[in-house]
Formats: structure tokens, sequence, C-alpha cells
């Protein structure tokens, strides 16, 4: 403050020198108006490097966790899960469902507005969740049995169902991609297949659209009219109490070497997901702290497109997924021992519906070159290029497709190994184009445990055709299967579905698993605390000392 102050005196001395003329004047004002106030110069500014570029800002549109992260930030939601995996009302105050299960209606919390000041009402609600279940798998599959939504009063919104279902709140609650933000009716009107471009929200921070500069940062203020619940944070349940009055995301700083060396010096204050072979140089510095925020971790995912050829072919793809061993994809990408395991379970090891049924084919992710060799010659493989994309600004993933790209042409595939950043990735992968002519056969992601810990919630297992998730899997008994596990509420019964579901994607081939594991926060030891444990990067509850 003092080096301001002196500023605005040399300023106003030489303005006062010229009085009387109109250059003082305009000197003047010019010193008043450009300088900082005392205000400005205290704010806590949280410094981020994201784990991504952020180019994408409809987080309905797309799965990407990085406008995953956006959404968090500037929308709410009307239901939570907690670090325990227990939904939690967030928007909502007060819920009840007729005897018959068939009527649900929902009252809304007081003090809930959008930044631009206009109440949230059931009509923004109802418009919201219609547009997210054309998006999202669950809410897909929500929207099967929904016969219709209204909102009776501008506090409260119903949902009429066909028939009784059981994951309704699990659905509303849905931790991460695609999650049911709430937005303005007029922003939810938008058709499903466009994306948003407004980016008005009710959470506890709004977007600083003219700040925003895709590659270069995204910034956050905080909202001074947000009202958080009265419970303790917990995953995306709970209080959003926001303790800093800005957040800037570095999405410039993309050089692993110079995000360590940043964070270091105290250029930056937090890294989302540092390079896995930052973590030597990380712990052994003594201004760094490791926060393991998301313990469950991650699974990494081998996606097909299953439009064209050759994995319009079950015995194709069961070939390619015979050559994938996990041991070599997570020691080549992850490489710390103790931040990854192998699983051959679609549905998150660990977790209730985790089970090896149907992985007994592929040696239960360990891969068998000869057998691949074998399948392959018995698929009637023509030898089309197979089109690997391959990220070159996403640490988490990128050594992915170099290992997938060699272990498929020991099996005999002819690979085009293409390189591109992950938003065009992103946007590519939407075409459903033939991969000759700017589409693609196999991209590989990796999913947050809740994404894809059950038939429902896991979008890669939608085999709905053109309304699946990015690969198009069509396969009728699958979803048949997957309606039986909506519609059923006995423990026993969804385990043994979910396990017919597993083997029956393991089958007909809709992805291929490649083992699970974590990626801990960086941050400025003894600057930083408060992260909240949970699938995503959050910025509530965070405070910077």
């Amino acid at each position: 403050m003092k080096k301001t102050h002196e500023s605005f005196h040399a300023l106003l001395r030489c303005a006062t020198r010229t009085a009387g003329t109109v250059a003082g004047a305009i000197a003047l004002a010019a010193a008043i108006t450009t300088l900082p106030t005392a205000a400005q110069a205290q704010d806590k500014v949280l410094r981020v490097v994201p784990h991504s570029n952020l180019a994408i800002l409809d987080p309905i549109w797309t799965t990407q966790y990085m406008v995953r992260n956006h959404g968090y930030m500037i929308y709410d939601t009307l239901f939570g899960t907690d670090e325990k995996s227990q939904i939690r009302p967030q928007m909502v105050d007060t819920w009840d469902e007729s005897p018959d299960k068939r009527l649900w209606t929902f009252k809304l919390r007081k003090g809930l507005s959008f930044h631009d000041g206009a109440p949230v009402t059931g009509e923004d609600v109802v418009a919201s969740i219609s547009r997210w279940g054309k998006r999202d798998a669950m809410g897909q599959k929500l929207m099967t049995f929904v016969q219709s939504m209204d909102s009776p009063a501008p506090d409260t919104f119903r949902i009429f169902l066909r028939e009784p279902c059981g994951f309704v709140l699990e659905a509303l609650g849905k931790p991460s991609s695609n999650v049911p933000f709430i937005m303005p009716r007029r922003v939810a009107d938008t058709p499903a297949d466009k994306q948003i471009d407004d980016y008005t929200g009710s959470g506890p921070y709004v977007f600083k659209r003219e700040d925003y500069k895709p590659g270069d940062k995204a910034v956050y203020l905080k909202n001074a009219k947000y009202v958080p619940r009265n419970e303790p944070p917990s995953g995306t349940a709970g209080g959003k109490r926001v303790y800093v009055d800005r957040v800037e995301w570095n999405l410039a700083l993309r050089d692993a070497q110079q995000q360590v060396n940043a964070l270091s010096r105290g250029e930056i204050d937090i890294i989302e997901q540092p390079a896995f072979e930052s973590y030597a140089a990380l712990k052994a510095d003594p201004n760094v702290e490791i926060v393991n925020n998301n313990p469950l971790g991650f699974q990494y995912m081998l996606r097909f497109n299953h439009l064209h050829p050759p994995f319009d072919k079950p015995k194709v793809k069961q070939a390619a997924m015979m050559a994938l061993s996990q041991d070599a994809f997570l020691r080549a990408q992850v490489g710390v021992p103790e931040l990854f395991h192998t699983c051959p379970s679609m549905f998150t090891c660990n977790t209730p519906y985790a089970s090896t049924k149907g992985s007994d084919f592929q040696n239960q992710g360990k891969g068998n070159l000869k057998k691949a060799q074998a399948l392959l010659a018995e698929s009637g493989y023509g030898g089309e290029p197979i089109v690997i994309m391959k990220p070159t600004d996403l640490a988490a993933i990128t050594k992915l497709p170099d290992v997938a790209a060699l272990l498929l042409r020991q099996a005999g595939f002819k690979v085009d190994l293409q390189s591109m950043d992950w938003n065009t990735l992103v946007s590519r992968r939407a075409k459903k184009d033939v991969p000759a002519q700017g589409g693609w056969n196999i991209f590989m992601t990796s999913w947050v445990s809740p994404d894809i810990w059950n038939p429902l919630s896991n979008a890669a297992i939608g085999a709905g055709g053109d309304k699946a998730w990015f690969g198009w899997a069509s396969e009728p008994e699958i979803e048949k299967l997957r309606d039986e596990f909506a519609r059923e509420t006995d423990n026993a019964k969804k385990k043994a579905l979910a396990e017919q579901i597993q083997a029956k994607a393991f089958e007909y081939g809709t992805h291929a698993p490649l083992g699970e594991y974590t990626n801990p926060a960086a941050v400025r030891k003894g600057t930083i605390k408060g992260l909240v444990t949970g699938p995503g990067n959050f910025y509530w509850n965070i405070q910077k000392q």
C-alpha cells in the first residue's frame, strides 16, 4: 500500500504543476481512475494451474472435466454427493414422493438467485433438467421414465414418472460429467446439440468473461450474493463458502518443470494434477505439500468408434482388447507404483459393482498378443488404418496413445497415430465422419470413479446408438439390462444385473478399461489449506494465508 500511495502523490504533484490547464485536469483524472483502490490492492487471489486448457464453456455439451470444473465455479446443483457417496440436498430445501413413487415434488431453498439478480425458479430447473437429460448418459436413462415435469409455484418443481425408478436422487445429485447444473431458463432452452453463449449461473463464483482467453487464462470473481448451505463442505455437497476474492486459472503454463518452478517460487498456489514425473521433485520441495483430494482416483479407458470399420465388428474389437496390457499403459503413463493398480472391471474397483465378469477373454486386462493376433486373423479385419487420436497437452494421458499404437501394431493392426491438442480431440470425437475424412477410430481418456461405478452413470457402457456417448455403441441387449437395473431396488439383484451388463459390454466391445490411478494436487505449504475431497477440483472452502 505504501508504494501505491507514493505513486498516487507523485502523479498528483505532476497534475498540480499543470493546474489550470486542460492537460492538468486530464492527468489528475487519469491518476485517480487508473490506480487500484485499497480494496483491490488487498484482494486475495488464488492462482491455479489446471490440468488442461479451457476452450469449451458448456458443461452439458461435453463430458470434458475442465468444463465440468468450470461449471462448478459458476453454477449450482439441486443435490450433491458427499465424500462418502451419499446424496445430500444442495439447492433443494425439501422434497417428497407420492405413495406410488411416481410423483416427486421438490421445493427450492430460499435465497437462490442468478448472477444477474433474477431469482432461481422451478421453471429454470425444469428447463435445465430437460437439456441435461438429452446429453448425459444417466440423464437420458432417467428421461425414459419421465412422463412430464412442471413448476406449480416459483419455488417448486415436480417430476411425474411413467413408472417408479430407483435412481431419481442419484441422477439429480450426479457429481461428475455431465453434472445437472442449473441455468436460467433462457440459457437452458438452448438446443442440446448447440453450445450455450450465456454463462450466467447462481454458483459461488462469477465468470469474468471479458478476461477469458483460451490457452491463456480464465478468471472467476467471488459471488458476494451467494448463500451457502450451513453444513460443512463434503464432496459436491455442503456449504460452498468462498474465502478468496478471485481465482485465476493459468491456462498457458503447460510445461511440467515450469509448473514445479512456479509453485516453488510462490508464483502460483496450486497445481491441480502435476505430471507424474514431477512428484519426486515436488515431494522434496519444503515449500510444497502433496494433497490427495481424490483418493478413489481415476480409471483409464480406450474408446472405440462403433460406426465405422473395422470396429463395427465385435470380433475386431475383442482382438484389439486382447492386445492391451493394463500394466504396460500404467507403467508408461504413471510410472509411480504407489499411484496405480490394474483393474479388470469396467466399474471402479473397490466399489459395490466392481467385478471380473466377462474380462476373462482378455486375460483380465493383462492382454495376450498371440491370442490377439489369432483373433484378428479370424475377425475379417481388412487392413484399414486405425486412426488413434493423441492429445499433446494433457499430461495425465498423453503417453497412452503411444502404448496403444505399439501394442495394436504388434497384434497386426495398421495404425495412424495423429497428434492434436486435447480440445481439438474433444471437438473431433463428436464428429461421425469416416476416419479418412476427419473422423476417428480410437481415443483414450480417464474417468473419475463416480462417473463409471454403476451401469447408469458409466457413459461408455451406454449402447443406445445415436444417443450414446461418443463412439455411439449400439447394442439393444445392454440397454434392456440397463433398464432392468434402473427399475431394480434390491441391491443383490442390482449387483447381478451389473455383472450381466459388464459381461455383455466386454462381448460387444464397448470400450477397454486400462487400469486405475490417483493424481494428487500440489499446493503451497503453509499458504493453502481447505481443499475439498471429491471427484473434481473445487475452489470453495480454500483459504489462502
